[in-house]
């Protein structure tokens, strides 16, 4: 027998003598190949014991109050042999009881790769806040250079939200949404207006932003950290070119924060010290104090004096909440004046909203903080006070946190973990290892042999194959392009269903289907309609079959920036209906491939061998079932793939040391494994173990 311990925390707790406590671990299993985040977990029990009681503080008794929360999961530690095991969170399931008196307490142990969930829990990418750091003002020259760029992790592509493109070289279709440029006066009113076009964010800032919120530092029961096996990769093409379109809502961008018919601008302030100590700091346009002021012992004052008669509102925001508001008022304004009145410890920021422009001048936005001792002499004094002439006429912001895609952030991890063809495990130091199932099952040459640890009175091969069909498909397909294609080919774009050479299977009889929450998107090269031959120009357009405009699953797709062949197509762009094109020559293109040439398109992101949306020709053959899914489905598919069912019970060499990626042996068979089941306290293995086969076309 082993000796196992369980700790939470530091705390060892006590097990029962004679309890089985099992372990059972998967990386992919055949049975649910889309299932991602499930290292392992199991449930059992221990005993009611002094030592028990005081670790769950008498759970069965609700009348303790501050006792154990079992709402959330606590850190746990397992032992063998006092060699550390497994590390990952406990939670208390409940308590039976025996003659009304406490017996035993059922927990559940998780691995740390599940703790992904909890950490993230309901999280929305609205949360990152990191990613505001690319945010900028919503603007034409902005736009235009995010058209135009290069690099960095900010775009604007060439995919409008409302109107569709066109492009007529002669002087029949001049106006608004046709890409043809020319200078002269009778072309004036072509092009595609900045406004048309948003923002996108690479995927890979997105990963950044999500480590960089989730750690330790910011209070979080453990850190985030991938590796950079297939994230913070800068060689892996695959990923790194991929862009998420920045459409919260559909049609035009919404840029400010409505609020009873105004749209509220923060205030650029800064500090001004008169005299004494420093009480405050000012950061990001926020004004930070560490303690309450309380009128009485001292003296806060805000004072708003415009130029001029114009209405205006303003507010006042406590760590983001509304804490004082005024709306629809003219003249100064003073805030804080009463006495005993509190001001409590926080951030706070100011913001002025007007229908029509209100200026202000340096000096009439201030902010006095003074501080008694128990007389009334002044013991700090700090004026704040906007650093220059402010009014309401400021630029739209484009804010990413507020402009990005409606989705919980564990729901993004799956989609690309099911894209790619993910799998992922924690390492001794808490790394999160993220690799390809392909490279994951290739790491590893080592090799156990288990035939003299084999239980050879029972033993069981079925069938393997768990489905007749597979489908890989993406969940927003409402596109207008997507949607006649459905329509005229009676197949979804992209989608890919797998049987294995148009097989018809009588056993098994289910299909299975592996969905991915994003929009995917037919983009379309623009012909040149007068002489009826292809331009050079990519693009894209978010409406649906009616020609409304369209919100669907977060879209991404691949940049593609131009020129990059023998010949370039410019583009008109305009900043106003009335004013004339500018001549674009260079800009970002969207793409489900991130390489549009036939030689070079080894990586797209459909599941099928769909055609090159920009040579027209059947090229994209580097999909993502291709390249990430085939070698696993086309091992499960095979006739002579059987499911082996072994017991073993393995020695403790063996079991600390074996990883789910090695290959198990079996004689002269060698086997991949599919699941393991481990009684940590006797070492009996229940294994399900697929062989090792040739890959055989099929």
């Amino acid at each position: 027998m082993r000796r196992l311990q369980l700790y939470i925390g530091t705390e060892r707790v006590d097990l029962f003598k004679d309890e089985s406590v099992s372990l059972t671990q998967t990386i992919q299993n055949i049975k649910d190949i889309a299932k991602v985040f499930t290292e392992f977990t199991q449930t059992f029990s221990v005993p009611a014991s002094s030592v028990n009681n005081k670790i769950f503080q008498h759970y069965y008794n609700f009348d303790i109050s501050g006792g154990f929360d079992a709402r959330n999961k606590v850190a746990a530690s397992l032992e063998l042999n006092d060699l550390p095991f497994k590390t990952g969170l406990i939670a208390l399931q409940g308590v039976d009881l025996k003659n009304n008196l406490a017996h035993t307490y059922k927990i559940t142990f998780y691995g740390n790769t599940v703790n992904l969930k909890d950490i993230l829990g309901a999280d929305q990418l609205a949360s990152l806040s990191d990613l505001n750091q690319y945010s900028l003002e919503y603007n034409y020259v902005n736009v235009k250079a995010k058209l135009e760029t290069t690099s960095g992790q900010l775009i604007a592509p060439l995919l409008t939200h409302t109107n569709r493109l066109f492009y007529d070289s002669s002087n029949t279709n001049v106006g608004a949404n046709n890409l043809f440029y020319n200078s002269g006066s009778t072309y004036n009113g072509n092009g595609v207006l900045w406004s048309e076009l948003k923002f996108a964010i690479t995927l890979q800032s997105i990963i950044d932003a999500i480590q960089a919120k989730y750690t330790i530092a910011n209070e979080y029961q453990s850190s985030i950290v991938f590796s950079d096996d297939f994230f913070n990769n800068a060689s892996n093409v695959d990923f790194n070119y991929l862009f998420m379109w920045l459409h919260r809502k559909k049609g035009d961008v919404e840029t400010t924060t409505a609020q009873g018919g105004f749209s509220f601008t923060p205030v650029p302030l800064t500090i001004n010290t008169e005299t004494g100590e420093r009480i405050l700091f000012v950061s990001n346009g926020s004004v930070s104090i560490d303690g309450d002021f309380i009128n009485g012992l001292g003296e806060t004052k805000l004072s708003i004096t415009p130029v001029g008669t114009n209405p205006y509102s303003v507010r006042v925001l406590q760590d983001g909440a509304v804490y004082e508001q005024r709306t629809n008022v003219t003249g100064p304004q003073l805030f804080f004046q009463t006495e005993e009145t509190t001001l409590p410890s926080g951030s706070y920021t100011l913001e002025i909203a007007a229908d029509t422009t209100v200026n202000f001048a340096i000096g009439d936005i201030s902010w006095r903080f003074e501080k008694y001792n128990s007389a009334p002499d002044t013991a700090g004094v700090a004026l704040v006070d906007n650093a220059a002439v402010f009014n309401t006429d400021l630029q739209n912001q484009f804010t990413i946190t507020e402009q990005i895609p409606k989705m919980k952030i564990i729901d993004f991890l799956t989609a690309i973990f099911k894209m790619f063809n993910l799998t992922a495990y924690v390492d001794d130091v808490g790394t999160i290892v993220v690799r390809t199932l392909d490279s994951y099952y290739a790491a590893s040459t080592t090799v156990y042999n288990i035939d003299k640890y084999l239980d050879t009175t029972t033993s069981k091969v079925d069938i393997a194959l768990p489905f007749k069909e597979i489908f890989f498909r993406y969940k927003g397909l409402g596109t207008i392009l997507a949607e006649k294609y459905n329509q005229i080919n009676n197949i979804e774009w992209g989608t890919e269903k797998y049987t294995p050479t148009n097989t018809q299977f009588t056993t098994p009889s289910e299909s299975y289907k592996v969905e991915v929450p994003f929009e995917h998107m037919m983009f379309e090269l623009l012909p040149d309609v007068d002489t009826f031959t292809n331009t050079e120009i990519l693009y894209g357009v978010c409406i649906d079959d009616n020609s409304e405009p369209y919100i669907g699953e977060p879209l991404i797709f691949y940049r593609e920036f131009t020129p990059f062949g023998p010949t370039q197509t410019p583009i008109a762009f305009k900043e106003t209906e009335a004013s004339a094109p500018v001549e674009i020559t260079t800009y970002n293109m969207p793409s489900n491939s991130w390489s549009l040439y036939p030689a070079t398109s080894t990586s797209n992101i459909n599941f099928s061998n769909e055609f090159n949306e920009y040579t027209l020709s059947t090229d994209f053959t580097g999909t993502l079932f291709n390249n990430y899914y085939l070698n696993y489905i086309k091992d499960v598919f095979n006739e002579q793939r059987r499911l082996t069912k072994v017991t073993a019970y393995l020695p403790m060499k063996v079991y600390y040391n074996l990883q789910l990626n090695d290959l198990i042996e079996l004689g002269q068979d060698r086997y991949k494994i599919n699941s393991m089941k481990t009684d940590l306290t006797t070492g009996k293995t229940e294994f399900e173990l697929l062989n090792t086969i040739l890959w055989l076309r099929i």
